[in-house]
């Protein structure tokens, strides 16, 4: 099982990216996925977090600038990121819980760099 990311790059303050996150391998079933963060010198932190339901659970920092969605049909989760500021810099890893194999486990991706700078 692999989480491959996608999108990122480098943005002026104010301007929008989308992240999108694709679960491939032998995946029988996610719970939540979603999305943390890494900024240098700093402690990975979570993001926001999306059940399998479409409940999500966002960081106070980033609400009502990001929004994240899930195709359950295609395991692919994404991360829209409006009014980009300097401090949303980051690395960015998706994560998710999969059932694989016959039990479940936890998964990363590979991590996609975020810069917002004039």
């Amino acid at each position: 099982v692999q989480l491959q990311a996608s999108g990122g790059g480098l943005v002026q303050p104010g301007g929008s990216l989308r992240l999108s996150c694709a679960a491939a391998g032998n995946v029988f079933n996610i719970k939540d996925m979603g999305w943390y963060r890494q900024a240098p010198g700093k402690e990975r932190e979570l993001v926001v977090m999306i059940s399998q339901g479409g409940i999500a659970d966002y960081a106070d920092s980033v609400k009502g600038r990001f929004t994240i969605s899930r195709d359950n049909s295609k395991n692919v989760v994404s991360l829209q990121m409006n009014s980009l500021k300097a401090e949303d810099t980051a690395t960015y890893y998706c994560n998710a819980e999969i059932y694989t194999d016959y039990h479940w486990a936890d998964y990363w991706g590979q991590g996609t760099q975020v810069t917002v700078s004039s």
